[in-house]
């Protein structure tokens, strides 16, 4: 029988750990590439933010209070009901799990299929020449999933991952192992993400707090980029760039880097207006548009874009130095 649970003011069902009943799903499993995914129950949240300008201008005097007028795809704020649990990465896709895939599949990335490469970090790039200014230089084919410009190992997030890469990872996986996988839903994700809770991050409003649980741009990071350094967490978690995945505190699902290190793709279309139009239940996104959805923030990204409610978005065929994926598998 499930458990009930209050996390945060939010009752859910949890499933036991392992079930003896077939038909009832594990809490967590592990897959053919050593992903490990944990059960996310049903249940319903508010999406969102309605925070104001002028609230959000207070907690972060460090920026341009011009940029907390254009959050209007945050809003309006909206019941969702997700009325199915899905399994859910612990954490983002690794580059040893991307290799497995890579050998066992045959695939190509996009990056390299198409011969124009990904981007990298060169600190002697020279940012004039850009209008980011951010050391980062691309397309360029010696960059790619395999060089995002600086050191990862296995246990870090894969980069220069295109949305493309992504859901073909989730097709193969999901003809290898028999069961669905694929991108969570923005709307899934942001669940996920709370955790139960309404604060800007998972364990709270205090970007302070950050240290704890998220790899962003921070006192170690702003050493490469100085001009930036108002914007960094006044604080160091030990990594200018990736960090391996689960170096940090979880949130109360036991989701690892749900803030940071890599964005998140989503399957959604983007759309500034469809949260006035969503369905309570399990909305999927727009029918269409240009550009998918990322969630999460990266070890680049400054704590105010790494909300929980936060929305960015890229074209699919988008690969970049901040980019991973974290892989949903539908439960029994």
């Amino acid at each position: 029988m499930p458990v009930f649970l209050s996390l945060l003011g939010l009752s859910v069902s949890v499933l036991p750990a392992w079930s003896a009943d077939p038909a009832v799903p594990a809490r967590t499993f592990e897959n053919s590439l050593g992903m490990k995914l944990v059960l996310v129950p049903a249940g319903e949240f508010l999406m969102g933010s309605d925070e104001t300008p002028e609230a959000l201008a207070k907690a972060y005097p460090q920026y341009d209070p011009a940029r907390f007028q254009q959050l209007g795809d945050e809003a309006p704020v909206h019941k969702v009901r997700i009325t199915r649990p899905f399994y859910l990465g612990c954490h983002e896709v690794t580059v040893g799990q991307f290799q497995k895939y890579l050998q066992a599949s045959g695939s190509v990335p996009e990056s390299i299929a198409d011969g124009t490469g990904g981007y990298g970090y060169n600190p002697a790039y020279d940012p004039k020449k850009t209008v980011r200014g951010d050391a980062f230089e691309g397309r360029d084919p010696k960059y790619s999933w395999r060089n995002p410009g600086f050191k990862q190992g296995d246990d870090h997030p894969v980069l220069n991952v295109t949305w493309n890469d992504a859901v073909h990872l989730c097709e193969w996986l999901s003809r290898t192992e028999g069961k669905k996988y694929r991108l969570p839903t923005e709307a899934e994700w942001e669940y996920a993400c709370r955790a139960g809770t309404r604060t800007r991050y998972h364990n709270g409003d205090a970007p302070a707090a950050l240290l704890q649980v998220a790899n962003l741009f921070d006192a170690d990071s702003k050493q490469n980029w100085p001009q930036w350094a108002q914007y960094a967490l006044t604080g160091k978690d030990g990594y200018a760039f990736t960090a391996p995945v689960g170096s940090f505190a979880p949130n109360a699902f036991g989701l690892y880097d749900m803030h940071g290190n890599a964005w998140e793709w989503c399957a959604d279309w983007h759309s500034e207006t469809y949260y006035a139009t969503s369905p309570v239940n399990d909305p999927q996104g727009p029918a269409a548009g240009e550009v998918r959805v990322r969630r999460g923030g990266s070890w680049h990204t400054w704590p105010f874009y790494a909300r929980a409610s936060y929305r960015n978005w890229n074209a699919p065929t988008t690969r970049y130095t901040l980019v991973g994926m974290r892989l949903l598998c539908e439960a029994p």
